[in-house]
């Protein structure tokens, strides 16, 4: 498969390199195994024109005029809030243009934010997208004609592949590998390299505490009441109360601005406040449960498995902050 990465200003430098040098060790361990078979891959780092392009850090990276390539794979772009996004996107013209061409005949794929960048050219209208889980409610918004799975880790639909956060470049590497190679090679190369193949999901990495400080709002407003008083029984009319309004009224303002309800918002709340304490403390799952407002565990704990795609036992074992001595 020819594979070109597309760099630009200001792209994540990691996504592009990370994503090569994966590559590399497959056709590194694919010529271990058949000497004299092609390699998979043939990887390009390309830009609109030949050049230099400056990384999200501050790097130079050489690139090459466009070639031609099977699929073409779009990185994430640096950015420091909300508003940023919309003045970077406006400045990729010739990105979009190329992304839009190759639309029409080739597959594409994104990292991360680069989702936004396939976006913004038009080419996932229609389609279900998923992008770095931090992201997902501004993509939401941004581009309504665009399903977005805020929690899968890679979705593909038809031609297109987009993928989850950042790191989610090593994910993308194995699925390309298993498409292109197998799945033995994929394992192999996900030993080698320390990338956890059983990955499907961003749910257990989602902190909706981010995804709900986007600008001072009604709805920061509700979760900052609400994380105040996570133990308490949920009350709307209490809720309404407390910001002068009608029951009514608030549930209108509150989906008007995130198409929710409050109530979800307060289940988010509770399984993030249930995964620092499942991190941080060595308190039983029932005494978590009753400290984020459940009194029946069953009931927490298929909420938080609902919504974390992991058992709250099982997210323990994974994420545990294990007091470390170094000598």
């Amino acid at each position: 498969m020819r594979v070109a990465i597309l760099a630009y200003d200001g792209c994540m430098g990691a996504e592009v390199l990370g994503l090569s040098d994966v590559l590399l060790v497959a056709n590194r361990i694919s010529l271990l195994r058949a000497p004299e078979a092609p390699v998979p891959f043939a990887v390009s780092i390309i830009g609109t024109r030949a050049g230099q392009v400056r990384l999200a850090g501050g790097a130079q990276l050489s690139v090459a005029a466009p070639v031609p390539f099977d699929l073409l794979v779009v990185p994430a772009f640096d950015f420091n809030s909300a508003e940023d996004i919309g003045t970077a996107l406006a400045g990729l013209d010739e990105e979009k243009r190329l992304i839009r061409h190759a639309a029409e005949q080739r597959k594409i794929a994104s990292i991360c934010g680069g989702s936004l960048l396939l976006a913004e050219a038009g080419v996932l209208d229609g389609r279900q997208a998923t992008t770095a889980w931090a992201l997902a409610g501004e993509m939401a918004r941004r581009y309504p004609r665009v399903e977005v799975i805020p929690d899968a880790l890679l979705i593909r639909d038809g031609e297109i592949v987009t993928c989850g956060a950042f790191t989610a470049y090593g994910d993308l590497a194995l699925q390309l590998i298993r498409d292109c190679a197998g799945t033995s090679l994929a394992r192999a190369v996900g030993r080698f390299s320390l990338i956890d193949h059983s990955r499907r999901s961003q749910a257990a990495y989602l902190d909706h505490r981010f995804s709900h400080k986007r600008k001072e709002s009604f709805a920061r407003a509700v979760s900052a009441w609400f994380e105040q008083r996570l133990a308490q029984r949920y009350r709307l009319d209490a809720l309404a109360d407390a910001f002068n309004l009608s029951s009514r009224t608030l549930l209108r303002k509150f989906h008007a601005e995130t198409g929710r309800s409050p109530l979800d918002l307060l289940h988010d709340l509770r399984v993030e406040k249930a995964k620092l304490l499942l991190e941080n403390t060595t308190l039983s799952v029932a005494q978590i449960a009753g400290e984020v407002g459940y009194l029946d565990v069953a009931t927490f704990s298929r909420l938080f498995t609902r919504r974390t795609q992991l058992t709250p036992a099982a997210f323990r074992k994974r994420f545990h902050s294990a007091d470390i001595t170094v000598f």
